[in-house]
């Protein structure tokens, strides 16, 4: 009898030795660009970094323990290179024309829209119309931004040429020139217009935005061949976000419309457009 308790004491010391000292698998860590596009990313590189995307990735990490999702700190001129070298797997909040055309990588649809505004100060007599040519008038734009109305050229030189474009980095100092009378229109996007008002609330009758959309902003997440994750599960991610109500949570209070259903990658076999 005592032998036998002995090797059964013998079986459950092993057993609990091999419960210790199997591995557990980690989580594998998906590095997210982070580029400041406000209300989307907000100083990224700070320890005060905010946004919309810290937002979706915690709750990305709630939802599941197989991956880690993480901000990297990047610049928007900076992503492309740092998406071809590998130092981030994913970058959320673009759209493949906005220079990723021959980068390698799935497109996967987000199912988030959003839009390019024009803004102006509010003056009496001003309508609409306002907003129906931009010749002659001073654009206070953001540096690095593509517009629809230049064709999606960025470069600095360019705007400035072209359409007498004052650039800075930062949407609040362009729409402080409105105010001050230092530039006649500023594109901003509506959710950071939303989110500007939002803060200030005593400025909502000083601007007038328009109704006319320099682009629509169809969200795409783009994602690196090598990646730790696949397109299919981070879309799968995705849909469990929408269905607990997550994304509308997150991205509809700033007028961010969340589609009941996103399309999914859209890449083609080799991962380029």
């Amino acid at each position: 009898m005592d032998g036998c308790r002995g090797v059964s004491l013998g079986v459950l010391w092993f057993s609990v030795v091999s419960l210790f000292s199997t591995p557990v698998l980690a989580a594998q860590t998906v590095q997210v660009a982070g580029a400041h596009f406000p209300p989307y990313v907000i100083k990224p590189e700070s320890a005060e970094a905010s946004g919309l995307l810290p937002e979706m990735l915690d709750a990305l990490n709630g939802l599941q323990a197989d991956y880690r999702f993480v901000m990297r700190p990047t610049a928007i001129p900076r992503r492309f290179r740092d998406f071809q070298e590998g130092r981030i797997d994913l970058a959320i909040f673009e759209n493949p024309d906005w220079g990723w055309q021959g980068i390698a990588g799935s497109r996967i649809d987000l199912g988030l829209e959003d839009a390019e505004i024009f803004v102006a100060k509010a003056e009496p007599g001003r309508t609409q119309h306002f907003f129906d040519a931009l010749a002659g008038k001073r654009l206070a734009l953001y540096n690095g931004y593509h517009y629809g109305f230049a064709g999606f050229n960025a470069d600095p030189e360019f705007l400035q040429r072209e359409f007498n474009a004052q650039l800075t980095y930062s949407h609040d100092s362009n729409l402080r020139m409105l105010l001050r009378g230092r530039a006649d229109i500023a594109l901003v996007t509506r959710s950071y217009f939303n989110a500007y008002l939002e803060h200030y609330p005593e400025q909502a009758g000083s601007f007038l935005a328009s109704e006319r959309l320099d682009q629509r902003y169809l969200h795409y997440a783009l994602l690196r061949p090598a990646a730790p994750i696949s397109a299919a599960k981070f879309s799968e991610l995705l849909d469990r976000l929408r269905a607990d109500g997550d994304l509308q949570r997150i991205f509809g209070r700033y007028g961010v419309v969340v589609s009941p259903a996103a399309a999914g990658s859209s890449a083609t076999a080799d991962g380029r457009d």
